[in-house]
């Protein structure tokens, strides 16, 4: 499954093990339960979860903890809202754990960071999973779509390519049933050009907006199927923190003009 309209994002606080854990599982998950229901309540069409809070991040398999953690939470958010569809992100790039919580959390999808290629990034090279990820889900949760980026922020290609051989090694070699276009970081508002430019070259594909969407500059994507948005969304939290607004979500919805629907993951197969 792939939605498209506006996705949610949910940025997880600190996870047990990582540099800024405080301690406190529960509130990590009762602060993830809010940004959630914010999303849902405001309109969003799908909300994502990612340890967004773990940095600096594993380049590839994260430590079991995590993984223990993130199911946790997300089963939680699922239980909790079963009728919205739910995305799965393992930073930096750990797909097969995405997958793995994916089948038994029941989501919709998951965000692969580098499915095809390589990139040289703040974790050092990474390179693509798209073998492994691709078995994984035909053995374990074949319904499950696979959101992938192209030219994933905070990265930059290993050697560069033109922008249309990448986008069609993605679709259909390595079998995304979405691509995410970003900015350059977390928040960096993306380049309307590459989303023209994609559009050209995989009409059929959904193209979502990855980072950067706000309520003034969304007549800029008139290309795009839809958006993950997190960070525009957020206010000052009671503890101080940053967390969704649903007032945020429903303006930036009303804003849109991005159609909620969902794709089948059949969609990109390979002729």
């Amino acid at each position: 499954m792939v939605p498209s309209g506006v996705i949610g994002m949910v940025h997880l606080r600190a996870l047990p093990g990582s540099p800024a854990w405080k301690g406190d599982l529960a509130q990590v998950e009762a602060a993830a339960l809010c940004d959630a229901d914010a999303c849902v309540h405001g309109g969003a069409s799908a909300v994502m979860v990612e340890n967004y809070g773990d940095i600096p991040f594993f380049k590839d398999q994260v430590p079991a903890v995590t993984v223990a953690a993130m199911t946790r939470i997300i089963d939680t958010i699922r239980r909790t809202h079963p009728s919205v569809p739910l995305g799965v992100n393992v930073l930096r790039n750990d797909v097969q754990t995405a997958l793995a919580i994916a089948a038994v959390t029941d989501a919709a999808f998951v965000r692969v960071n580098v499915l095809t290629g390589a990139a040289v990034t703040d974790q050092g090279v990474i390179e693509g999973q798209a073998a492994k990820a691709m078995r994984l889900r035909a053995e374990l949760c074949p319904e499950v779509g696979i959101l992938a980026d192209i030219r994933v922020k905070h990265a930059a290609p290993l050697a560069a390519r033109p922008l249309t051989e990448e986008a069609l090694d993605l679709r259909l070699r390595a079998g995304a049933d979405a691509l995410i276009v970003s900015g350059s970081a977390t928040g960096a508002k993306t380049d309307p050009a590459l989303l023209t430019e994609l559009r050209s070259a995989v009409p059929d594909c959904p193209l979502l907006i990855g980072s950067g969407s706000n309520v003034q500059n969304l007549p800029l994507y008139s290309a795009a199927d839809g958006a993950i948005v997190g960070s525009s969304l957020k206010a000052t939290g009671p503890d101080g923190q940053p967390m969704i607004s649903s007032k945020l979500v429903t303006a930036y919805l009303a804003a849109a003009h991005f159609t909620a629907s969902v794709h089948s993951t059949k969609e990109a197969d390979s002729p």
